[in-house]
């Protein structure tokens, strides 16, 4: 891994062994091997670059390349997933603030503001100073039947499993949750030493395949799950139905890449391959949903219990919901994943065409929650491209309550985005179990970097809404943010995301626009 300095190191023997023979006439080769032997040796020593660690001399190609790109190229823009633009300078923005370097910009946007789909939030004449005591805003997870609310950050960790980052990577993220006071989502994986080590606040989320709460079968097991879940640093549960990468998917560990230390805590035989069923056994029908969720609630103690979902068909959401009203059992909390979330691997169509973008899953959750009297008592978290102060402001105007950030926080790690996480070979040491790519990431520099991307965002978030003249996140609403639909006309969220009244899907005339998905869900089935 390290071929650059090997080869340099290889040059100074010949150049040296060469010297003893022609003497004069090799001191040219000395004199270019040496620095370059030292170079390499500063870049194996030193703690902030995980590439220049793994990849001596070579590694540095990546500075050269950003260096150079912007007398190349002026602007670098690329496609959303609704097809708005969106300016590539907010990759060098997350690299930015994880290392609290300056991230304002000379001379103007780079973005074009005349274009169709171009949004913003709208500031206020009565603009409101941020103090110090509203950097970091709390949100209250928790309703009625919960005996263990939990104080959320508005940002946390997203779901990223360890197997499918190094124990490094996830041992950066956990320590950076402890000393920044946000949480930390463990991933389908299950919950390992790596996440216990820095003991900070984790979300156990509890996927298909029931990691860490597993019979031999393959089935939910309460014993398991109330061990695991009784661990102090574990706050929330997280019932994983779908993401948005690949929802309705499933997946597959190969016995390749299930190695004992990954079986062990996934409670599973290791070199066996390891199935996570499209959908869940432990139940098959919204009201089995709900006794599911009220299970897991009294084999914790009482935790916050909430799901994940990537919202298809709106007529199964609406199922949910009467589930909720039938039985009176109600989640803490909803997490919403969006079509446009990543992941290390999935199948291009899935990725492309399968699952409801973000914004519109988000508002159909909200707006339905609102119908039925329900959104008062359960939290929503918006997943899904999440790595702006302005992203977490749009979201929360639709609804959300709080966010989750993946991407963000990878690049805080040094994820340099090379596209190969389904590999084994990620060059940083995030994406690998390969132990020469993880030793490269050094936990005590990335976890500051963490830490500092979530402050600096969660800053640049609350800078926003004090422009607009609001002091408290509750008061965002879907009447700040705008959008150009074409050149001749501007909306507000409002108008293109009208509101549905509260209660209105109890009982009928139901709303034109959602009346067919209403009657067609029922509570009994999906």
């Amino acid at each position: 891994m390290r071929t650059a300095f090997v080869f340099v190191s290889i040059l100074s023997l010949l150049t040296i062994a060469m010297l003893s023979v022609w003497k004069e006439e090799a001191w040219f080769l000395l004199l270019i091997a040496a620095p370059l032997v030292a170079i390499g040796c500063y870049d194996m020593l030193q703690t902030k670059h995980s590439l220049r660690r793994n990849f001596p001399l070579i590694g540095r190609g990546r500075w050269i390349m950003e260096f150079v790109r912007p007398f190349v190229r002026q602007y670098f823009i690329e496609s959303d997933i609704d097809g708005a633009p969106v300016n590539r300078m907010f990759r060098s923005v997350m690299y930015q603030r994880a290392k609290r370097c300056l991230d304002t910009n000379p001379y103007g946007t780079k973005v074009d503001v005349y274009r169709q789909g171009y949004e913003w939030f709208s500031h206020s004449m009565a603009a409101v100073h941020l103090k110090d005591e509203d950097a970091n805003p709390r949100v209250l997870v928790g309703g009625p039947a919960c005996k263990k609310p939990y104080s959320a950050s508005v940002l946390n960790i997203s779901a990223m499993s360890f197997g499918a980052l190094s124990n490094n990577a996830i041992r950066a993220l956990n320590k950076g949750a402890k000393m920044g006071g946000f949480a930390h989502n463990t991933g389908e994986g299950s919950v390992s030493p790596y996440h216990l080590e820095h003991n900070g606040d984790l979300i156990w989320q509890v996927g298909t395949g029931y990691f860490g709460c597993r019979s031999e079968a393959g089935l939910f097991c309460e014993e398991s799950f109330a061990k695991t879940v009784a661990h102090e640093n574990i706050k929330m549960v997280e019932i994983k139905l779908s993401q948005g990468a690949k929802p309705g998917h499933g997946g597959i560990l190969p016995a390749a890449k299930n190695t004992p230390a990954i079986a062990r805590i996934r409670g599973v035989k290791p070199y066996t391959t390891v199935d996570s069923p499209p959908a869940h056994s432990a139940f098959s029908t919204p009201v089995e949903m709900m006794r599911f969720i009220q299970k897991l609630r009294d084999l914790s103690g009482g935790k916050p219990i909430g799901f994940k979902l990537c919202v298809g068909k709106p007529s199964e959401f609406i199922a949910l919901c009467k589930a909720m009203v039938k039985t009176g059992i109600h989640p803490d909390f909803i997490t919403v994943d969006g079509a446009e979330g990543g992941t290390g691997a999935a199948p291009l169509e899935f990725s492309n065409s399968v699952g409801m973008p973000l914004r519109e899953g988000l508002r159909l959750v909200c707006d339905v929650l609102t119908g039925f009297n329900l959104k008062n008592e359960i939290k929503v978290i918006a997943v899904g491209k999440v790595f702006s102060g302005f992203h977490i402001a749009r979201l929360l105007s639709i609804g959300a309550d709080l966010c989750y950030s993946a991407r963000g926080m990878m690049m805080a790690l040094g994820c340099v985005q090379s596209l190969i996480c389904n590999t084994n070979e990620c060059p940083t040491g995030v994406a690998t179990q390969n132990e020469s790519l993880i030793k490269g990431l050094v936990v005590t520099d990335k976890a500051q970097r963490v830490v500092n991307f979530h402050d600096e965002t969660v800053q640049a978030f609350m800078q926003i809404i004090a422009a607009a003249g609001l002091t408290d996140t509750a008061q965002i609403n879907r009447s700040y943010v705008f959008r150009r639909v074409d050149q001749a006309c501007i909306k507000r969220y409002d108008e293109l995301f009208p509101y549905l009244a509260p209660g209105c899907l109890l009982s009928e005339p139901y709303p034109k626009h959602i009346e067919r998905d209403t009657k067609e869900a029922s509570a009994e089935s999906f």
